[in-house]
This record gives structure tokens, sequence and C-alpha cells, in this order.
């Protein structure tokens, strides 16, 4: 069974950093694309970043760039997602997800429909 668990939301304010893990086990592939996806309130799910297992290839949203860095550590079984210079349009609940790459890439994409599994989430909340 494929398992998902975020933690390390929260509030924080304007400015401020957070970092937020996930937990990934029984996910068998060799190597495959992980990812950060949020939902604000009343929005669409967007993609925030992305990372290639293979060879640590990264993709991020516009919105982030130079702001969030993911990454993945101890042998694929934990991502992360350090969030800096934290913006209250941040606000979202935060999920990470996992999914095998889509054949002919060498990136992985900020697609939702890319990835098969997904954590149940945790809340980040940006706000003075």
């Amino acid at each position: 069974e494929v398992q998902l668990v975020e933690s390390g939301g929260g509030l924080v304010q304007p400015g401020g950093s957070l970092r937020l893990s996930c937990a990934v086990s029984g996910y068998t592939y060799k190597n495959y694309c992980m990812g950060w996806f949020r939902r604000a309130p009343e929005k669409e799910r967007e993609g925030v970043a992305t990372i290639y297992t293979k060879d640590d290839t990264t993709y991020y949203a516009d919105s982030v760039k130079g702001r969030f860095a993911i990454s993945q550590v101890n042998n694929k079984k934990t991502l992360s997602l350090q969030m800096n210079s934290l913006k209250p349009e941040d606000t979202a609940t935060y999920y990470c997800a996992v999914g095998v790459i889509v054949r002919g890439l060498n990136w992985c994409r900020l697609t939702p429909d890319d990835f098969d599994h997904w954590g149940q989430g945790t809340q980040v909340a940006v706000s003075s």
C-alpha cells in the first residue's frame, strides 16, 4: 500500500519560512516523479514544484521560483519543500504526490493528472 503523509504546515507571518515534509512508503518504482501541489480556498489545485528521483531534476511554478525549494532525502522516502519569503497568496492546503514520469520527458510536469498517489494535505496560512 502506498502511503504519503505530510507534516510541517502552520501559521506564519508574511516574509517568514516553513518547511513541509512528506513521508513516502510503498511506492515500488525505481525512478518516479514527486511533487507538491496546493489548493487555496475557492481556487483550483495548482502545481507548486516537482522533482524527478532519477537525477533530482526540479521544476517550479513561476509564482514560487526563487522562494521555494523542493528536495528528496533519505533515498526517496522523504520529500521536502522549503518555503521562504512567504506571501499571503501562498495560503493553501499543500499536498504531496508521486507518479510515473510521462514517457518521453526527462522532467516532471506540474500536472496533477500525472500523479497517482496523494497525501491528505497540510494547511499553510500566511497572515499577520
